[in-house]
């Protein structure tokens, strides 16, 4: 994703947890804006805005500060654990050109084999990209696939420009039969056996 998003924050002086619940009251997320050694700066977000902005992962954002912006990410977004709503945001400064590592979520797409099923280790693959040009997914292609395939972190195709960090040997998905199907063929099998066992064993005399 090239295009940033542009948020307008405010600055803070104040902390604590009383006023984090008074600024998402009004609809605000308290965050920190800092690297390039410059000093930390603390900040709030509009919270619609900011939640809108993160649904895209690694989204490239401008933080306006009054007549001032910066480019950045987000580094850490905190959640509450039952409602999932944001309620603090580290924010790294990055520059166009600068290549910086980031986690990026990996789809699977296609179609294994008829008959078998996918099991997905990783959900991201962790790359080096330009920070004004991280790709916003990456996919797992699984079409065609058969049975006992395993496709590597080295196998998924990278955008121009972006380099694999995650072991190229790691197995991010693998192909395999449900564990049911298997153990009816073998079930079958077992029955198949017992009759023709059953069938070829001589009468017994009276």
């Amino acid at each position: 994703m090239s295009d940033a998003l542009t948020l307008v924050a405010e600055p803070r002086t104040e902390f604590g947890k009383g006023f984090a619940r008074r600024a998402r009251a009004a609809g605000k997320i308290p965050a920190v804006l800092y690297g390039h050694g410059t000093d930390p700066v603390h900040i709030t977000l509009p919270a619609h805005d900011t939640a809108m902005a993160l649904k895209h992962a690694n989204a490239l954002l401008t933080i306006q500060i009054g007549k001032d912006s910066q480019l950045a990410i987000a580094k850490d977004v905190q959640r509450e654990p039952v409602h999932r709503v944001i309620e603090h945001i580290d924010l790294i400064i990055v520059k166009k050109g600068e290549k910086i590592t980031v986690d990026v979520p990996l789809h699977v797409v296609g179609e294994s084999a008829p008959g078998t099923i996918h099991i997905q280790d990783h959900t991201t693959l962790q790359v080096v990209a330009e920070a004004t040009h991280i790709p916003e997914s990456l996919e797992a292609n699984i079409e065609g696939l058969e049975e006992g395939h395993n496709l590597t972190a080295g196998q998924v195709e990278l955008p121009k420009g972006v380099e694999l960090v995650t072991d190229a040997e790691a197995i991010v998905v693998n192909i395999a039969v449900p564990r049911s199907a298997v153990a009816s063929e073998d079930e079958a099998g077992d029955e198949t056996a017992a009759a023709d066992a059953s069938a070829e064993a001589p009468a017994e005399s009276e």
